[in-house]
C-alpha cells in the first residue's frame, strides 16, 4: 500500500514537473517573440503601423498649405517591453513615447493607418527588420531642407525608407518640390528660410499627405 502511495506521488511530482517546464518554455518563448509580433491583442495596435498628426512646429503650416493637407507629421509604431513607440524624425530622430507624441500634436488628433496586406506582409522576420532599419537611423539630424541623402531623415522620409529597404514597398508616390502649391506667402516664407533665391525644384520628395492617401494603406484608428 505504501509503495503504491509512493508511485502515485512520484508520478504526480514528474506531471507538475513537466507542466511547469512546458509554462516555462511558452513564457520564455512569448516574451522573447513579443517585440516582433505583427499584432499586440491588448491595444489593437500592430508594429508597423504607421500614425499621422498636425504638427504643431514652426513649419507645419507651411507643409499642410503646400502638400493641401492637414497632416504634417508621421512615425511608425513599434511594441518595446510591453509599451508602444513611434519612430519619427524630429531633432534628432529617436524613438518617442506612443502617449508623449500623441500629446505633441495639435488638440492630440491622430490617426493611424496599416498596410492592407499586413497580416500577409509585415512577418515576424520583416518587422525585425524594420526596426533594425529605425534603429540605424536613430540619432541622426532632422533634414530642414528635405534632401534625399540618408546623411539627415525628415518624418515622411523615415517612415518610407523603412518600409522600403526592409520590405520592398513604397507607400506614396515620390514627388519633386516643383510639384508642390508653393504660392502661398506662408510657403514661400518658408522656402526663403531653407533655400533662398535657389529653391531646388527638382529635388525628389515623399510627404505626409501622399503616405496618408496611399491606396496601399487602410484607416484602423482615429482620434
Amino acid at each position: 500500500m505504501k509503495s503504491q502511495k509512493k508511485i502515485l506521488l512520484l508520478l504526480a511530482v514528474i506531471l507538475l514537473t513537466a507542466a511547469a517546464g512546458v509554462y516555462y518554455n511558452m513564457h520564455k518563448r512569448t516574451k522573447q517573440d513579443k517585440e516582433i509580433s505583427p499584432v499586440d491583442v491588448g491595444t489593437g495596435l500592430h508594429n508597423g503601423d504607421i500614425i499621422f498628426q498636425t504638427s504643431l512646429s514652426a513649419q507645419s503650416k507651411a507643409i499642410q498649405l503646400a502638400t493641401k493637407s492637414k497632416y504634417s507629421h508621421i512615425g511608425i509604431l513599434f511594441s518595446e517591453n510591453e509599451k508602444w513607440y513611434v519612430y519619427e524624425a524630429v531633432q534628432p530622430v529617436k524613438k518617442t513615447p506612443l502617449a508623449k507624441w500623441i500629446a505633441r500634436g495639435e488638440k492630440g488628433h491622430y490617426v493611424i493607418k496599416r498596410l492592407k496586406n499586413a497580416d500577409e506582409v509585415l512577418t515576424p522576420a520583416v518587422l525585425k527588420e524594420m526596426k533594425a532599419a529605425g534603429e540605424k537611423y536613430k540619432g541622426k539630424d532632422y533634414d530642414i531642407y528635405f534632401g534625399w541623402s540618408d546623411e539627415k531623415i525628415y518624418c515622411s522620409e523615415l517612415v518610407w525608407k523603412i518600409y522600403k529597404q526592409a520590405a520592398n514597398i513604397e507607400i506614396g508616390n515620390l514627388q519633386t518640390l516643383s510639384e508642390f502649391d508653393l504660392s502661398h506667402p506662408e510657403v514661400q516664407k518658408k522656402m526663403k528660410e531653407r533655400y533662398g533665391n535657389t529653391i531646388p525644384q527638382n529635388e525628389k520628395f515623399i510627404s505626409p499627405a501622399a503616405m496618408f492617401d496611399s491606396e496601399m494603406l487602410v484607416t484602423v484608428s482615429e482620434h
